[in-house]
């Protein structure tokens, strides 16, 4: 992934607004852990076919599964999800996100729509005074872990520049070790100036930040992600952590890719979905950016071998 700068990730808040069910620390680091992103990962190795959908090559199981069935307007479900709250200093994202269904709710076709607006009809107060956007951010952190297996969700991405989605995770133990110790794995992020590219990477002790492991995959004949439905996807085994687009694989990383650094990837990993607004990565919206935007995810799968 490209890297707006190295200080970046450095960055400290002079204030938050947040309730939420995570710790300052926490919040601290998973919004630095969006920051900063390897350079020179453009460019996709050779694609070829997705590896097994287990790590153990046994018959899958099903750990967690959301299809986002339900009515109109509904909240996700509380059992699977939480929802978090509050503005982002450290990336200068734009965004307040919001509890409840105002900006992630099910649409009734079996989708969980998180939505960004230009509005802020609860005069929400950001790091940069009055905010000017709302989205939402949720996770399972509490309510579900995975240490390996297939982690995949089908889902349309939105488009315009300054707008930033991604589905990732992070080490459940944040709360106690802090990041990058706990570990992130980025299964996808996209920027609206990139369209047609999305990235995936690892993040830890001594490759955290702007020294972030990874690589991006871009759609063949210009194509923007946002024109369709996509599937995203890591198969996560003992050292090894492989990326696939549409089951078309575009990266694995092991230990040997560290540099000596620790692989802290066997261990509980909770799932984070969030649509942010502007950032020192993706810069902020312009004219050319139009609101709302949606992130449309038809279901998050986790599998894993017997």
């Amino acid at each position: 992934m490209t890297v707006p700068s190295p200080h970046h990730s450095q960055r400290r808040p002079s204030r938050r607004r947040r309730t939420t069910l995570y710790t300052a620390l926490t919040l601290l680091c998973c919004s630095v852990a969006l920051t900063a992103l390897p350079a020179g990962a453009s460019a996709a190795p050779d694609p070829h076919t997705a590896a097994s959908s287990t790590a153990s090559g046994g018959a899958a199981a099903v750990a967690f599964a959301d299809e986002f069935d339900g009515p109109a307007g509904s909240a996700v479900d509380g059992g699977k999800w939480q929802t978090e709250t509050g503005d982002n200093v450290n990336n200068h994202e734009r965004q307040y996100y919001t509890a409840g269904n105002s900006n992630a709710a099910l649409d009734g076709q079996g989708n969980l729509v998180i939505t960004a607006r230009k509005e802020n009809p609860g005069n929400y107060q950001c790091w940069y005074g009055t905010c000017e956007y709302t989205s939402s951010r949720l996770n399972t952190s509490g309510k579900f872990t995975a240490t390996y297996g297939h982690v995949e969700s089908r889902m349309k991405i939105p488009r315009g520049q300054g707008i930033w989605p991604a589905f990732w995770m992070l080490g459940a133990d944040i709360g106690s070790v802090g990041w990058p110790n706990s570990g992130e794995i980025d299964i996808m992020e996209n920027v609206g100036f990139e369209p047609g590219t999305v990235h995936g990477t690892l993040h830890g002790p001594g490759y955290s930040g702007s020294g972030g492991i990874g690589a991006g995959y871009t759609l063949p004949g210009g194509a923007a992600f946002a024109d369709d439905f996509h599937t995203f996807a890591v198969d996560w085994a003992p050292d090894s952590i492989t990326w696939s687009v549409d089951g078309t694989v575009y990266q694995r990383r092991t230990p040997a890719d560290l540099n000596g650094n620790p692989w802290v990837f066997d261990k509980p990993f909770f799932l984070i979905l969030n649509l942010a607004v502007g950032g020192y990565w993706p810069g902020d919206p312009d004219g050319s950016t139009s609101f709302p935007q949606q992130l449309v995810v038809d279901y998050v799968r986790v599998t894993t071998g017997d």
